[in-house]
Order: C-alpha cells, then sequence, then structure tokens
C-alpha cells in the first residue's frame, strides 16, 4: 500500500521524508530490528531514493538506524542498557520538572491535568492502548511546560522519542495501569499542595517503578516468555 507524503508541505522533500520515517521509528509502525529497504520506501512514498538515503543517514546519527556492513540499513533495536540509560536521564529530569511546577503551576494548568487524569482512566477502564499512551505523555508534557523552565523542556524533548519507542512498544503489555494511575494521582496531589519535595518524590518514584517493570518485561520478552 501506498503512503505517498504531502508534499505541499513547506519543507524541503528530505526534511518530510525525514520526519515520516522518524515518526514511523518512534511510534512502531517500523518495528525494531527491521530493515529499511530505499527502493520499496521510494516507491511507497513516491520519491526518489536520494531522500530517503539522506533520510535513513540522519536516522543513524539519531541512533535510529543501525547500517549493517554488506546488509543495509535496520530499525536499531531496543536493549534494556538502552532503557537503564534513557530513565536514569529521565527519572531526574521528571523530579526537576515536578518540583519547580508545584511552585510554579496555575491553577488552570492543575484543573487541565486532573482532566488528563480522567482521561487516562478512562483508557483503563475501556482496556484502550492508545488511549493511555496518549494520556499517559500528555499529563507529563503538562508538568514540564508548567515548570516554566524552557531549557528542562527542550533536554526532555529531544530524550522523548527514545522514552516514547519503550512507551508504545510495552505499554500495551503493562498490566499496572491501575498502579501508573494512583502514581499519576500522587504527583498531582502533591502540585495541588504546592508540595515540591512530595511532587519531586512521587515523580521520581514513578519513573523508577515503571522502569523496573519495563526491565521485568523485557527480560520475558528474551526468555520468550
Amino acid at each position: 500500500m501506498n503512503n505517498y507524503l504531502p508534499l505541499e508541505n513547506y519543507k524541503p522533500l528530505r526534511d518530510i521524508v525525514f520526519d515520516y520515517m522518524k515518526n514511523a521509528i518512534i511510534t512502531g509502525e517500523f518495528k525494531p530490528g527491521e530493515r529499511l529497504m530505499e527502493v520499496q520506501l521510494a516507491e511507497k512514498l513516491g520519491v526518489s531514493r536520494t531522500p530517503v538515503r539522506e533520510a535513513i543517514r540522519k536516522l543513524e546519527l539519531d541512533g535510529l538506524v543501525v547500517m549493517v556492513p554488506r546488509k543495509g540499513a535496520y530499525v536499531s533495536d531496543l536493549s534494556a542498557k538502552d532503557l537503564l540509560n534513557a530513565f536514569e536521564v529521565r527519572q531526574s529530569l521528571e523530579g526537576l520538572a515536578a518540583s519547580l511546577a508545584a511552585e510554579r503551576i496555575t491553577d488552570d494548568e492543575l484543573k487541565q491535568l486532573k482532566e488528563i487524569l480522567d482521561k487516562f482512566y478512562e483508557g483503563i477502564v475501556e482496556n484502550d492502548t492508545d488511549k493511555l499512551i496518549k494520556y499517559d505523555q500528555e499529563f507529563h508534557d503538562c508538568i514540564f511546560n508548567a515548570s516554566r523552565n524552557e531549557k528542562l523542556v527542550q533536554i526532555m524533548n529531544n530524550l522523548q522519542e527514545h522514552v516514547h519507542r519503550f512507551r508504545v512498544k510495552y505499554i500495551s503489555d503493562y498490566k499496572k495501569s491501575k498502579k501508573l494511575y494512583q502514581e499519576h494521582k500522587k504527583i498531582l496531589e502533591s502540585l495541588e499542595m504546592r508540595n515540591s519535595d512530595n511532587a519531586q518524590k512521587w515523580a521520581e518514584k514513578h519513573i523508577q517503578n515503571f522502569q523496573n517493570d519495563l526491565v521485568k518485561d523485557m527480560k520475558h520478552f528474551s526468555n520468550g516468555e
């Protein structure tokens, strides 16, 4: 099935192709370990091989693609080491963002967080993985924005693409959605009380627990369980 790109987009063609392929990797459309064939991708997207080749090279620099000699380009795999590296950084960033947000968040943002948390709970009730992924990300994004620290938001955005790959790959197998909800609720309550220490504690604990469960899941997958 062809998936021609919107070439009327104001961006250069190479950037349009890159953005599409990067998003396809992050969202799991292109699976870890999948080979990226220039000819097939060019035909699918309705472009020449040149922008596809340029996109693959750029994705390799971002760590999302690996080049295997005499074999070609493959979507980089998700390893336990990758997860630990990403979540070690994320844990500190989330704690700092929650601490700052407790001091700077507005009443409207608190209301927005509550609405997001309600939507997340709907995802649990409906067993809707897409909804869980969407509102989990929105919950954390809202806290980062409420920190009023643009540099912190920028750093997290750079890390987000790697974190999102883990979220997409494993949240459908993550059996502790109610636990996630309760931890989100604790963070929200700390923000409502303007308690920076508690907000940081619960934000860091939340990421640590999520990391621990994902590592367990990865071990199960690697063992074929």
